[in-house]
């Protein structure tokens, strides 16, 4: 095994860890790590990334089946629809340039982790319940389509999704993403294999440590806070949002102080911000920084 090999099947008990812990983020680190640590093309780096999280998925739901944090109406339905979408966003794969799928996904992370840091407001009477069919189906097309696209399982949309405009507890929403995850990984799979080949060695082994990762993953997340998984979540989304964005910029700009500088910056304000809106919310105070109508 060579050096690179080495370390990106160690790197990937990490990918299982995430997928098992949070329902998401497989991707989101597979697809760096296939890119940047095995020097797979993006296209096939996407490729073999939807074939590791979607096996890697569907062991990692198993103990939380076991648990009883598996909504199956709800994520069977969104997988169903999702898978649709996965497809068809695969075969579009061909189409787009790899850089633009790239920071493409590396946007959608950083909206996606300022959705989950920012957290739902709950109404008095609101109820966590199962969605109608009609909002189910409609965001598992969408969300399928755009994982499928950029070659992501999806958890880092699907678990938004499900806690923030679905009401489910994140406990719950982390079990019920995996199996979706697992049927769109599957789709988008089949959507990118007619124009791309995945070599079987290299899966394989990134594979199987990634199932080792995700057993771990679902034990430890039972008995994490939802506050506490949620927060997580968000913060990891971003860090990795950030890392690919970062990758897809020129040479001259990636090494600029001065953009650096901007960019923590940026981000010293938005923890600033999430962290007021987090207070106020704790003591009831209203928030100077919410959009009123």
């Amino acid at each position: 095994m060579t050096g690179s090999l080495a370390l990106t099947v160690a790197l990937a008990v990490l990918i299982g860890v995430s997928l098992g812990l949070l329902g998401g983020g497989g991707s989101i680190l597979a697809v760096p790590l296939l890119v940047y640590v095995a020097d797979l093309p993006a296209r096939e780096a996407m490729a073999t990334s939807l074939l590791v999280v979607g096996v890697t998925s569907a062991v990692g739901a198993l103990p939380h089946a076991r648990a009883g944090r598996v909504r199956w109406r709800t994520g069977l339905l969104f997988g169903a629809a999702g898978m649709a979408g996965a497809y068809g966003g695969g075969r579009l794969a061909a189409f787009v340039p790899p850089a633009v799928l790239l920071a493409g996904f590396a946007v959608m992370m950083l909206a996606t982790a300022t959705a989950m840091l920012r957290g739902r407001r709950d109404g008095p009477g609101r109820q966590r319940r199962e969605l109608p069919v009609a909002r189910v189906l409609l965001d598992g097309v969408v969300v399928g389509l755009v994982t499928g696209l950029v070659g992501a399982g999806g958890g880092f949309l699907v678990v938004p999704a499900l806690a923030l405009l679905g009401g489910l507890p994140m406990p719950v929403a982390v079990g019920t993403s995996l199996v979706v995850i697992a049927m769109k990984s599957f789709a988008g799979l089949a959507g990118y294999l007619s124009t791309v080949d995945i070599d079987p060695g290299l899966a394989t082994a990134v594979t199987a440590a990634a199932v080792l990762g995700s057993l771990a993953g679902g034990r430890l997340a039972g008995r994490v806070r939802e506050d506490v998984l949620r927060r997580a979540f968000g913060w990891f989304v971003a860090a990795m949002g950030v890392f690919v964005l970062a990758g897809q910029l020129p040479a001259h700009l990636r090494t600029d102080p001065l953009l650096w500088t901007l960019g923590a910056a940026v981000a010293a304000t938005a923890v600033a911000i999430v962290g007021v809106r987090r207070r106020r919310r704790r003591t009831g105070r209203p928030d100077p920084t919410a959009v009123r109508p």
